[in-house]
């Protein structure tokens, strides 16, 4: 309820209001525009990670950050029975990132495999099925941690890997 003085504003609490305050701030820091030679070297950064600028750009302005990792999900690297490896092509583009380290979830035991395969700094073993998608997200927080990466950092590949245009 508002009472004297109040002028009818957005409320000064939640997420909207954060929201606005960032993009604020971030209008004064860059202006409306980001510089030339940033736009240059995010367009060589994206190239060089496999990714088209869009993709790469929305996720620097999503977290703030750069990515420093990439998370292949067995669906991306086309792995679906326990002890198969990726095809000689999906490593290629994969050695070929500027991301490292690289971190591999597959189904089953063959997490080990898989990791070597895509020269993974870690791998492991997918979720079982029916588990929670709040156990899930906990359980890869709790593993990102322990590998010493900032969540969102790290970009999950989820599906199959398409080279960049």
């Amino acid at each position: 309820m508002s009472g004297i003085g109040h002028n009818r504003g957005p409320a000064a609490e939640g997420a909207g209001y954060r929201t606005h305050c960032w993009r604020v701030a971030r209008r004064a820091l860059l202006g409306e525009r980001l510089p030339v030679e940033v736009v240059r070297s995010r367009v060589q950064r994206a190239k060089a990670l496999g990714l088209d600028y869009k993709t790469y750009a929305g996720v620097r302005a999503t977290t703030g950050r750069d990515l420093v990792a990439f998370l292949y999900s067995s669906n991306a690297l086309a792995v679906f029975r326990r002890g198969q490896s990726p095809e000689p092509e999906v490593i290629g583009r994969i050695a070929r990132s500027a991301a490292v380290p690289h971190l591999g979830c597959a189904p089953g035991v063959a997490a080990d495999a898989l990791g070597r395969d895509i020269r993974a700094v870690s791998a492991r073993a997918l979720p079982v099925f029916g588990t929670s998608w709040a156990a899930m997200r906990d359980d890869m927080k709790h593993w990102l941690r322990a590998e010493g990466l900032p969540g969102d950092a790290v970009l999950m590949i989820g599906k199959p890997i398409t080279s960049a245009k």
